[in-house]
């Protein structure tokens, strides 16, 4: 680790790195070594002077504004690299297709996505570079939905000066992971494809008008979200056999998903479980163990996922439903095991 040592009066030493103390008044014409933040309560935080900048008269009463009497100017050693830099060869190392990187701002460089679409993150690579101190790579949650802009990663050195072997490091398990999965990246984003889906209401009470439907506008905004539309909505009593029909009739339209809505409980009125189990489709899990949504249904028909939405998808902004939905878009096929692994974090208020 680098160590800060006093040589002589206004001269510092971070490793083989020299930081020489200057007088504000004596600093025009100079480089600042590194970003100068701003600070007001409540009001503003941000970067008044960007590293490398040069130093105007004009500038002496905003410096002593933030308490800045004094001002570095660096001298680098051969095997140490300020933070940007180090920030900025390590995003680069990491990022892939789909991303871009921003600026460096006081040592830390965004990895974000340019499209909608599903992070994958190799959790590996995270933890072996976070293991090696001085830097850091903090990132989004596989699985995580990301829009276009949004970060899904950020490099980060602690200090102002950095080992290069360090970053070099950072370097060398990126290119070993590229070489060892087909030139992927360890951060990247899968998009979604655009499903044209089918919907099924169930419920005498929405399909006889004495109560207005509400689950087709929260599928709809869903799916819209995602970047996938609801092709047509269907409505159905709380009739095994119409379901079925109505089931069999979206399958013959070639729909991407179907979704079942409504009677999912284990009420003996509650059809609609029944209804798809007995459309021919292969369940993968009726329920999950997670809250709100424990009542899903998902399974495959001829190969289509169909899923059966219990009622908190109306009105509960993160269910189970939100888990799956992305993945199914982003081309998974969802298992038995991803079911399970869905109780692990999957308590949320309800």
């Amino acid at each position: 680790m680098s160590q800060k040592q006093q040589t002589e009066e206004g001269v510092e030493q971070l490793g083989s790195t020299i930081l020489r103390e200057v007088s504000v008044y004596d600093a025009v014409g100079l480089r600042l070594a590194h970003d100068l933040t701003r600070i007001i309560p409540g009001t503003f935080k941000g970067r008044l002077f960007k590293r490398g900048h040069v130093v105007t008269e004009a500038d002496i009463p905003n410096l002593l504004d933030i308490g800045k009497e004094h001002i570095y100017i660096m001298e680098l050693g051969e095997d140490e690299l300020h933070e940007d830099d180090a920030a900025i060869r390590m995003a680069e190392a990491l990022y892939g297709d789909q991303l871009l990187l921003s600026e460096p701002h006081e040592g830390k460089v965004s990895i974000k996505s340019n499209q909608l679409g599903l992070a994958e993150i190799d959790k590996g690579i995270v933890d072996a570079i976070n293991a090696l101190g001085e830097i850091a790579l903090a990132t989004v949650k596989t699985n995580t939905v990301v829009k276009p802009g949004q970060p899904l990663a950020a490099t980060r050195a602690i200090p102002l000066v950095v080992p290069k072997t360090k970053v070099e490091t950072v370097e060398r398990l990126a290119d070993e992971y590229r070489r060892a999965n087909e030139g992927a990246s360890p951060l990247r984003v899968r998009p979604f494809r655009k499903f044209r889906v089918g919907l099924i209401t169930t419920g005498g009470e929405v399909f006889n008008g004495r109560i207005e439907d509400k689950f087709g506008p929260a599928v709809r905004s869903k799916l819209e979200e995602l970047g996938s539309e609801v092709g047509e909505q269907r409505f159905a009593p709380d009739d095994r056999q119409t379901i079925v029909k109505e089931i069999h009739y979206l399958l013959d339209q070639r729909y991407d998903m179907i979704l079942v809505t409504g009677g999912m409980s284990v009420d003996p009125d509650d059809r609609t479980p029944g209804a798809i189990k007995a459309s021919g489709a292969d369940i993968v899990s009726y329920g999950t163990p997670m809250l709100p949504g424990s009542m899903l249904l998902i399974g495959y028909l001829n190969g289509v996922p169909i899923m059966g939405l219990p009622g908190c998808v109306m009105h509960d902004p993160y269910t189970s439903f939100d888990v799956l939905l992305p993945r199914i878009l982003a081309g998974d096929t969802i298992a038995r095991e991803d079911i399970i692994s869905m109780g692990y974090g999957g308590l949320n208020s309800c």
